[in-house]
């Protein structure tokens, strides 16, 4: 049988817990800026492998159908019916790029994808739209078929087309480039592309 002063060292004291609940609130308040800016970063990293793959099937797709197609950033709602052109798309769709050019053939809807939510805040900047030939290298084409779609060939000094994906909160930017050989890259901008930083940005 327990006597009284058993039973009063069985249990935590008023004290004890709140000093607990206090402790726990202070881990809790330190840990939320690194895990919202991990948030952020995961948002980012998702948008540029999204964006990756999308560019390497268009790439694909010109091999694979020995034509042109263009790939394309777009805000619009259903790509394979009302498709818009725009740089800093939400969105992406891959198109094929009519090879008569007396408008007897269409553009063909491949693929599409979404890249970024309204909600996620993430942006990505660059090119509304980029060609590859049926040989997988970028190509200049004015007429693709596609509204607002004019591909042109980069001019900067790493010869690539470059889109990047930001977001306030982020700490990491990346950026997606297109190489006029066809090589699509991932990379950091942050760092700069040597033995000892692969991932960095040419």
């Amino acid at each position: 049988m327990l006597t009284g002063g058993a039973r009063s060292q069985a249990g935590f004291t008023i004290i004890e817990i709140a000093v607990t609940l206090a402790i726990f609130g202070i881990l809790v308040a330190a840990a939320v800026p690194p895990m919202n800016r991990w948030v952020s970063n995961v948002k980012v990293r998702s948008t540029a492998d999204g964006l990756q793959n999308g560019l390497r099937m268009a790439q694909a797709e010109a091999l694979r159908r020995s034509r042109q197609v263009v790939f394309s950033l777009t805000n619009s709602a259903n790509p394979a019916a009302s498709l818009t052109a725009v740089a800093n798309g939400s969105s992406w769709s891959i198109n094929t790029i009519p090879s008569m050019t007396d408008g007897s053939e269409g553009n063909q809807f491949v693929e599409a994808g979404v890249l970024a939510t309204p909600t996620s805040g993430v942006a990505v900047s660059g090119p509304a739209a980029i060609c590859f030939n049926s040989l997988g290298r970028l190509v200049a084409n004015a007429a693709t078929g596609i509204n607002g779609a004019t591909c042109t060939l980069p001019t900067n000094a790493t010869l690539a087309q470059s889109y990047q994906i930001t977001l306030p909160k982020a700490d990491r930017p990346l950026r997606v480039n297109v190489t006029l050989g066809g090589q699509v890259h991932m990379c950091d901008p942050a760092k700069t592309l040597s033995s000892t930083d692969p991932d960095g940005c040419p």
